[in-house]
């Protein structure tokens, strides 16, 4: 089985395969060196938790969250942006093992709660959030702007 852990700079560049990977799966174009600066800058940073599964020392999926904060219940949430297992350890636990870990971070930083988006059509990701404790909050409307210049 898997290894989870936090990722470390040191692990930017295989990291960054996998996030490019994640990218092609989402119809994107792929561009390993600026998925690799995007990650390294995310890191550096600390603009986001990233956690990756190791199998054998190598990274086979990562799960990236980033933090938000509740007016209303003045406090932290995270928002589960990115999850991804490379495809050839898919239906292995991967997935729940880095969910777990974002649901210790969760408890950890005294979090609200994980909130995340995904497609109406991603059949994996519908059964997979369920089965992970996370319920489907229907009773908001969820709006995008989206900046024309970017």
């Amino acid at each position: 089985m898997s290894n989870t852990r936090k990722a470390t700079i040191q692990d930017v560049s295989q990291l960054a395969e996998l996030f490019d990977q994640y990218r092609v799966f989402y119809h994107k174009e792929s561009d390993v060196s600026s998925a690799e600066s995007f990650l390294k800058e995310r890191i550096e940073s600390k603009d986001s938790e990233i956690f990756v599964a190791e199998n054998n020392g190598n990274l086979v999926g990562f799960v990236q969250l980033y933090p938000l904060f509740s007016s209303t219940r003045m406090c932290r949430y995270w928002l589960l942006n990115d999850l991804y297992v490379n495809e050839n350890y898919r239906g292995k636990g991967y997935s729940k093992a880095l969910i777990e870990e974002a649901k210790t971070l969760c408890r950890f930083s005294k979090a609200a709660g994980i909130l995340l988006e995904t497609g109406k059509n991603n059949d994996i990701g519908n059964q997979l959030y369920p089965a992970c404790g996370f319920e489907l909050y229907d009773s908001v409307n969820f709006y995008e702007w989206t900046n024309p210049e970017n």
